[in-house]
């Protein structure tokens, strides 16, 4: 999900180091793909119920930059600086597009 198109499969075995009987989201398991190579197969790919998930490749978000005293950035950024945003169980690198006529930012500003 995500870096491809969606691919329908079966689930012919499976193995999770937890211990048996809970598991949530984002937990670590083993699974036999039917038709599935192991090459088809990259990190941060989704194994979900058919119709229980829509998967998404780009979304708008706003996001507040904190003062270098607030544990923020210490240099400032410009057009096409492309963060690490952590969701859950994956990372996403977003790409930054300032307000018009703003050319860098470094701290405080949606």
């Amino acid at each position: 999900m995500g870096f491809k198109d969606t691919v329908k499969t079966v689930v012919t075995g499976w193995r999770c180091s937890e211990a048996a009987g809970l598991w949530i989201a984002g937990d670590n398991i083993g699974a036999l793909l039917r038709g599935t190579k192991r090459e088809d197969i990259e990190r941060g790919q989704v194994l979900a119920k058919p119709g229980s998930i829509t998967p998404h490749k780009q979304f708008m978000g706003q996001v507040v930059v904190l003062k270098k005293e607030e544990g923020g950035r210490h240099t400032p950024f410009f057009k096409g600086y492309r963060p690490q945003f952590y969701f859950r169980t994956t990372d996403v690198t977003g790409d930054v597009k300032l307000p018009e006529g703003m050319r860098w930012s470094c701290r405080a500003t949606t």
